[in-house]
């Protein structure tokens, strides 16, 4: 009895560990690709902020180094992200008693492209817009460390969308 309790675990843990499949513990289901490419993501808002376009880029090609096992290369890639920056723009969203802000929005737009070019029939492809913003004090200026921790929080979860809609196929 004690003999067919071992066997019997012994099968389901097997057959547990089978079904994780491809899957990958931070959330990456890649099969054949090996590489990855990001294009340069263009600022095309009205709003222009010097250099948010060459740091949105950075991040997105760490965010891919840091989470799946691609290599980063400059051409023939497996996969290509590619893109703009299509809106910048700051908007009140609450008021004082006064008719001042209190709180400001900053509110960032990318449109995103993805190819992969493993798969022929380009199941994986897809153009899409991702967005996300961040709240400021009204009494405070975006720029400097305001504007650089408001841009920290908005590139980390625009690049984890634009990862997870990419290479996380659940």
């Amino acid at each position: 009895m004690r003999k067919i309790k071992y066997i019997l675990v012994i099968a389901l843990l097997t057959l547990g560990f089978q079904s994780c499949g491809i899957y990958s513990l931070s959330g990456v289901s890649i099969t054949t690709e090996e590489t990855f490419q990001v294009r340069f993501f263009q600022n095309e808002a009205a709003i222009v902020e010097p250099n948010i376009d060459r740091l949105f880029t950075e991040e997105l090609r760490d965010r891919i180094q840091n989470q799946s096992p691609l290599t980063l290369t400059n051409s023939n890639a497996d996969v290509i992200f590619e893109g703009e920056i299509v809106e910048y723009y700051i908007a009140p969203q609450a008021s004082t008693s006064d008719n001042t802000a209190a709180q400001n929005r900053l509110t960032i737009t990318v449109n995103c492209r993805f190819y992969n070019n493993t798969r022929k029939d380009g199941e994986y492809d897809f153009e899409r817009r991702f967005s996300f913003f961040s709240d400021v004090p009204g009494s405070t200026i975006l720029t400097g460390s305001t504007l650089e921790t408001a841009l920290d929080e908005i590139y980390e979860r625009i690049t984890q969308d634009i990862f997870n809609a990419a290479l996380a196929r659940w």
